[in-house]
């Protein structure tokens, strides 16, 4: 899996969605909340590489 850069686009219950920001794809993708690093929020941008996330500025 190729690194990545997303930014949380909403958040319902455990999930977070998140948006491709390179703009490969249209569709959000959804993750449970528990494999992110903590405190992410609506707006917070994600670097994943091999299924590691971390915030990024």
């Amino acid at each position: 899996m190729e690194p990545k850069d997303y930014i949380v686009s909403k958040i319902e219950g455990e999930y977070a969605y998140l948006h491709d920001l390179a703009g490969g794809c249209d569709e959000d993708i959804f993750i449970a909340l528990a494999l992110l690093p903590a405190g992410v929020d609506v707006g917070t941008k994600l670097h994943c590489e091999m299924f590691s996330y971390e915030v990024i500025a």
